[in-house]
């Protein structure tokens, strides 16, 4: 597979640079926009959990089935939050937090201990030097060739479908973020943001228990959650994962560059780029993340020239699933096939 980079003259004369530029013009919020988003994301989210609740005394399978478009709605929620960490749902900052807060109950998710990771990721995204925080781990092909036999077969299990989209997820979502994994020995904040949401996590389920009962609770919540969890993991998954990123050493990175080439155009269908928040137009994003999600598209049809940046399709994305290793000498990630041809030429 390989996903078209080169675009338009009228896109190449202008640098990653200078897009920003132009972006910015996208920034200005809208509370009322803001407050709509969140009714009818909000809404039939709850409506749904409710109905499988009621489809606990039919079928199971029916609850199961149900899970999905809940699940869907769930991740929505999870991008309104994505959206409140970059300060760009709402025109004050102060609701964009506290909004963010909220979500991070029903996300499983501590806002700002995940706004500071996420923060992070967007600093350094395409960056050598600067992986490991907030986003997939990938090694270069050099690295995976000086690292022992154990060491090989760790990652090529971290990089399986299983770990990196079942297991991975539930891990990250139920368990990883009950404590500020990475950030225990900077200060209170980040334990106030996980203790505080653990703790809203706490009163809400126990008071949704009371109601409906424990085994109810978890036959509803688990599947959603997971579902949901899988789900967001993909998108940041592919996001970045497709096989003519970028990936630079520090000397030669640059921020606007690997924002644009870096990031994916994930091209999904209507139905679905509504449920994800239009984060598959996450080459715009990363170039200018205060853009709110909903002005995303306007991007792409005010500017069509950014429409086949790094763009992937649904079919295609599934592709990506089989790449792991960031390859230098070819500038492209390959498959462990592909990387095992590669270990038999000398190093």
């Amino acid at each position: 597979m390989n996903i078209q980079k080169s675009v338009p003259i009228s896109t190449a004369s202008l640098d990653a640079k200078a897009w920003v530029q132009i972006l910015l013009h996208y920034r200005q919020s809208s509370n009322i926009r803001a407050i709509t988003e969140i009714a009818i994301t909000l809404i039939p989210f709850v409506a749904l959990w409710l109905l499988m609740w009621a489809a606990l005394d039919v079928s199971y399978i029916a609850t199961l089935l149900l899970a999905i478009p809940t699940a869907g709605f769930l991740v929505r929620l999870f991008m309104l939050q994505h959206d409140c960490g970059h300060g760009s749902l709402f025109e004050n900052n102060s609701a964009n937090n506290w909004v963010g807060r909220i979500f991070g109950v029903l996300t499983f998710t501590p806002y700002s201990f995940w706004q500071h990771n996420h923060a992070m990721h967007h600093a350094g995204c395409g960056s050598l030097d600067h992986r490991g925080i907030g986003d997939i781990d990938t090694l270069t092909l050099k690295e995976y060739r000086e690292r022992s036999t154990w060491g090989q077969i760790t990652y090529r299990i971290y990089r399986n479908p299983i770990v990196l989209f079942v297991i991975g997820p539930a891990y990250i979502f139920i368990l990883q973020h009950r404590l500020p994994v990475g950030m225990m020995q900077r200060g209170w904040k980040p334990w106030l943001s996980t203790m505080g949401t653990n703790l809203a996590i706490l009163l809400a389920a126990t008071a949704i228990i009371w109601l409906i009962g424990f085994k109810e609770f978890v036959m509803i919540q688990l599947p959603v959650t997971m579902l949901a969890a899988s789900v967001g993991v993909w998108l940041f998954y592919i996001q970045h994962q497709f096989e003519d990123t970028s990936w630079e050493n520090a000397s030669e990175w640059d921020r606007h560059d690997a924002a644009l080439h870096g990031s994916s155009h994930y091209d999904l269908p209507a139905p679905l780029k509504w449920l994800t928040g239009n984060i598959g137009v996450h080459h715009v994003h990363h170039l200018c993340s205060h853009i709110p999600f909903y002005k995303l598209p306007h991007v792409l049809k005010d500017h069509p020239e950014l429409y086949e940046v790094c763009r992937i399709t649904l079919l295609e994305s599934f592709r990506c699933v089989r790449l792991a290793l960031w390859d230098q000498s070819q500038r492209k990630l390959i498959t462990f096939q592909e990387a095992r041809i590669a270990l038999q030429q000398p190093a």
